[in-house]
């Protein structure tokens, strides 16, 4: 399994459009594969622009093509400003 941050830009006048969205995303994400996803955001914005961060820890086999399909059903393409950024980390094994 998998931890995923996936960050993007968001334009400020989108905030209140996107926000339900990537939250509903997010639960049906948990209903089918039983992965909690979290939602944050840096601290202020530069140039009208705000850094989004999802969060989907421990994700299991075929989560990435669940999170495509969840990203397509709801539209979040509509809000963000540029494209996705994924990065995927891995727990440090403590056996030799």
């Amino acid at each position: 399994m998998v931890d995923l941050y996936i960050y993007y830009k968001v334009r400020d006048e989108h905030t209140q459009q996107l926000g339900p969205r990537v939250r509903a995303m997010q639960g049906a994400l948990a209903a089918q594969c039983g992965v909690t996803g979290t939602l944050k955001r840096r601290p202020g914005a530069q140039d009208g622009r705000q850094t989004w961060m999802e969060i989907y820890l421990a994700t299991p086999d075929g989560f990435d093509d669940a999170l495509a399909a969840a990203l397509q059903h709801a539209g979040l393409d509509e809000f963000t400003d540029g494209p996705r950024h994924t990065e995927v980390f891995t727990d440090i094994s403590t056996c030799a």
